[in-house]
């Protein structure tokens, strides 16, 4: 049966499910991602001091040991620290001038110009019959049948 929450310990879950779902929460060794939303919650229930496997000593001191990183800012989420959108210089930028900068980003090999699908006419610019045709296809590149069947 799941136990009563100080706000405290729910503002502590909140946040580190929050980084859960933006893919900010890291395991114990702080390399790899946590993926799994069971080890998540008992991540942010541990760090929060309301683990019903641990002692009223263990929760207390946990939930001690996380409110002094949040003052400190070591972090992910809010109070002081971490990546808020708040510590950022300035404002932030509307969506017409995110977009404008996008399209005047220059990517060097993304032009449209250069994508080609397979199998439509390439331009060939050497040889006598200068103009379209067919690129020519490698051995083996068709439709494959079923080897047991023979149906395809």
């Amino acid at each position: 049966m799941p136990r009563q929450q100080t706000p405290a310990q729910r503002e502590t879950v909140e946040r580190i499910m929050h980084e859960f779902k933006h893919g900010e929460l890291k395991t114990a060794h702080g390399k790899r991602k946590v993926r799994n939303p069971k080890q998540a919650i008992a991540i942010a229930l541990h760090e929060a001091g309301a683990s019903q496997y641990e002692s009223t000593a263990e929760n207390k001191r946990n939930l001690r040991r996380t409110k002094e990183k949040e003052r400190r800012g070591e972090t992910e989420g809010r109070p002081e620290g971490g990546k808020s959108a708040s510590s950022g210089k300035g404002r932030e930028k509307t969506r017409s001038e995110l977009y404008a900068e996008a399209k005047n980003r220059n990517i060097p090999g993304r032009s449209k110009m250069n994508k080609q699908p397979r199998g439509c006419p390439a331009p060939v610019t050497n040889g006598p019959g200068v103009g379209l045709r067919l690129r020519p296809t490698a051995p083996g590149t068709g439709r494959r049948r079923n080897r047991r069947t023979g149906h395809g």
